[in-house]
């Protein structure tokens, strides 16, 4: 099966793949696994709020959308995680 295209939505799907997994919010695919590993999850997280803050004046609408709304899921399961 091919890999699709890389652009920005691939990559910023492939973070919030990465840390729904350390959210233990899906198996892990190469283990079929699922462990909550926060530091992992608060580490991938950081990092879309990152390019979120070096990207906000280059997305389009439909990618900022995206952002934003990635953003607020991953913060909103990890919190509800760690508490």
């Amino acid at each position: 099966m091919p890999l699709p295209e890389i652009d920005f939505r691939t990559f910023l799907m492939s973070l919030s793949s990465s840390a729904l997994v350390a959210l233990g919010e899906t198996e892990d695919p190469s283990t079929g696994r699922t462990e909550f590993m926060p530091h992992i999850a608060k580490h991938t997280i950081d990092i879309i709020a990152m390019l979120q803050q070096k990207f906000q004046n280059g997305l389009d609408a439909d990618e900022s959308r995206l952002l934003c709304e990635m953003l607020y899921n991953l913060r909103m399961k990890y919190v509800n995680k760690v508490k």
